[in-house]
């Protein structure tokens, strides 16, 4: 095995852990676009906007929806499951179409002759 081979698997691995493991323990506050998209309004303890205006007045569920809407994996068991499951899946879906781009667009060797 190549030390390139080792290195990718162990990021692999480090980041399987952390989409698995360390998600879970992350921050359910808004982040900055939340935050800055309910400036001017009231929202209650829930996060549902109460009155004032702002631009998140008009924000509505996503359409589509989804196995994996919010982050979560809807047919996991527990909240800590559902987010491991869909960390997981992400980064798998991440790794495999980064790998396969890379694959396609790799340097070929000239045949020996």
């Amino acid at each position: 095995m190549r030390r390139t081979t080792g290195f990718v698997i162990a990021g692999l691995v480090v980041a399987l852990l952390l989409a698995g493991v360390v998600s879970s323990f992350a921050s359910g506050a808004p982040d900055g676009l939340d935050s800055a998209s309910t400036r001017g309004c009231t929202v209650d303890a829930a996060g549902e906007i109460t009155g004032g205006t702002c631009m998140a007045q008009g924000a509505k569920e996503h359409e589509v929806g989804g196995p994996f809407a919010d982050y979560t994996f809807t047919g996991a068991g527990g909240d800590f499951a559902a987010t491991a499951v869909s960390g997981v899946v992400g980064v798998l879906v991440t790794f495999a179409l980064a790998g396969g781009l890379f694959w396609a667009t790799r340097r070929r060797r000239a045949p020996a002759q």
